[in-house]
């Protein structure tokens, strides 16, 4: 329940920033991972449907990161003396067959949004990982999949990465 929970602090400061947001917070991935993005489809359509004004959809995942070993890694970064997890974007595209004509609108924006956060905070960003699924980022433009941290960060480290971001993207939505 840690990316729920990323997922409050991320609505908390965008709200905090001006930006209203709305959180959908069922897990989608439970109890098998199978289908998770047809589950999740079907209600970020429904949502979208209700608050048409929404320009941004972003889905927050953890990466699950092992070693060789078993041991889930850690990636993370100091920002202001804080051990703080370190963020990647995922981008679908449509190289796997499936519809998603706009995947380069959703490219752009996270490469504008990871100029930004680049500039803020150096250390923060893993490089966008481009992929042949469109994990659902069709259903609108300026969709995005943020990994936050991977499956050895702590929740306090992901938290701190998720402020970070919501800061800097309210920034780019207002124009700030």
């Amino acid at each position: 329940y840690n990316v729920v929970r990323v997922g409050d602090e991320l609505q908390k400061v965008l709200e905090n920033n001006g930006i209203e947001a709305v959180h959908i917070r069922e897990i989608f991935d439970s109890p098998v991972y199978t289908g998770a993005y047809d589950r999740s489809l079907a209600v970020v359509e429904d949502t979208l449907a209700e608050y048409p004004s929404i320009t941004t959809v972003i889905d927050v995942h953890r990466d699950s990161i092992l070693t060789d070993d078993g041991r889930a890694y850690k990636t993370s970064c100091t920002v202001d003396g804080a051990e703080t997890a370190q963020l990647m974007f995922v981008v679908g595209t449509d190289a796997g067959g499936l519809y998603h004509p706009d995947w380069r609108d959703n490219l752009n924006f996270v490469s504008t949004l990871q100029y930004a956060l680049n500039r803020a905070y150096p250390s923060l960003m893993r490089p966008v990982n481009l992929r042949t699924q469109r994990f659902d980022q069709h259903a609108s433009p300026g969709s995005l999949l943020v990994e936050v941290g991977s499956s050895g960060n702590t929740l306090p480290e992901a938290l701190s990465a998720v402020r970070l971001f919501a800061d800097v993207l309210a920034d780019e939505m207002t124009g700030m």
